[in-house]
């Protein structure tokens, strides 16, 4: 569908569109006030014709090592289309939605269907605890730093945090919110990582805890380096894939990730979400029981990421708490009454939050 696009331009594209819609939403925080009728009627026409473009933009992509992984499962699809025997001992659930997809549509029809799959519970959390300003949590979703690298390249990793997303919808029905937890971890069994911050936090509702944990985590990470990496992967809860993230061990991860060590600028945009969930929990003092659930389960999962920063793939672990940012950052401020000129200053906010993605996506 977009193959005129020229594939060396391609992923630059959409950054460039979501900066001009930044622009847009900054330019109307300044001049006109959020909650007018006419504003909530165009922003949320906008976000439906947003999240439709980039559902098909995402999906439709083309076949390339650009995209990472996405040559890889163009491997192992047409092995499934060829009635070659497959054996499936890991992420079952992602596994036999891609074989049993292989046997119904094209290598393009799968992509458009995990796209649907990816996106769409984004749409959903939004909807549910934005109401009629959903646009901007979705807005704020499409704007993360990875974001469409998890919609493109580490796919299954990217589904399992979106399923996660789904699974936290559904908040208030908790059967049907574990059994969402589980699909995830079928999806991809590292989402073991923030269904068990989940469970943590949601036994022990302390937020203090949740930031002291966090802030050990840094000391602990410089002090202990690569023996964090090795531990965890030496416990066994983790699969082959997922060790081999830790330890890099295996020639099959060595053209994933490129940068090691301890990354401070991933720290400071960790750090950012944390930084505005002490604010709005012990400074604002909101004490919204899902949004202190939510914080406990982004600082304990951002804090494993912390203990093995120096991994060589790192970045896999790091995606498992930074999916969450958006919803942190920005449920109290469409939830509860904060500041004067609340929109103007989220406005601010979301700018900083994008020019990050978009300097070390474009620029960079």
């Amino acid at each position: 569908m977009f193959d005129f696009i020229p594939i060396e331009f391609y992923t630059a594209l959409q950054y460039h569109v979501l900066l001009v819609i930044l622009v847009l939403i900054i330019a109307h925080a300044f001049l006109y006030e959020v909650r007018d009728r006419e504003s909530i009627q165009f922003f949320q026409l906008l976000g439906a014709i947003l999240t439709i473009l980039m559902i098909l933009y995402m999906g439709q992509r083309q076949i390339s090592f650009r995209f990472g992984d996405t040559v890889m499962y163009n491997k192992a699809y047409k092995i499934m289309q060829s009635g070659e025997t497959v054996k499936i001992e890991k992420d079952h659930l992602f596994n036999y939605l891609m074989l049993y997809s292989s046997q119904v549509m094209s290598i393009h029809g799968f992509f458009q269907l995990c796209a649907v799959i990816y996106v769409l519970p984004c749409y959903l959390f939004s909807k549910k605890y934005f109401g009629n300003y959903w646009f901007f949590a979705m807005f704020m979703f499409m704007a993360s730093f990875s974001f469409w690298t998890y919609g493109t390249n580490g796919v299954r990793n990217g589904l399992g945090t979106t399923i996660f997303l789904l699974a936290l919808v559904n908040y208030r029905r908790q059967w049907l919110m574990y059994a969402l937890f589980a699909a995830s971890y079928f999806m991809h069994a590292s989402l073991i990582i923030p269904i068990a911050a989940f469970i943590v936090s949601g036994l022990y509702k302390n937020p203090k805890a949740y930031l002291a944990i966090w802030l050990l985590a840094i000391p602990l990470s410089l002090a202990g380096g690569s023996a964090w990496s090795t531990f965890f992967a030496n416990l066994g809860f983790a699969e082959d894939r997922t060790q081999g993230y830790l330890t890099g061990g295996s020639d099959e991860y060595n053209d994933q990730f490129s940068q090691t060590g301890f990354r401070w600028d991933f720290l400071l945009y960790s750090a950012s979400a944390v930084v505005a969930g002490w604010y709005f929990i012990f400074k604002k003092k909101i004490t919204d029981k899902f949004y202190i659930h939510l914080f406990g389960t982004y600082c304990i999962a951002n804090a494993f990421w912390i203990l093995v920063i120096t991994a060589a793939f790192s970045n896999r672990f790091a995606y498992l708490s930074w999916f969450l940012m958006p919803a942190v950052i920005a449920y109290p401020m469409f939830r509860y009454k904060i500041w004067d000129n609340q929109y103007k200053i989220f406005g601010v906010i979301l700018f900083l939050y994008f020019m990050f993605t978009y300097f070390m996506n474009v620029i960079l």
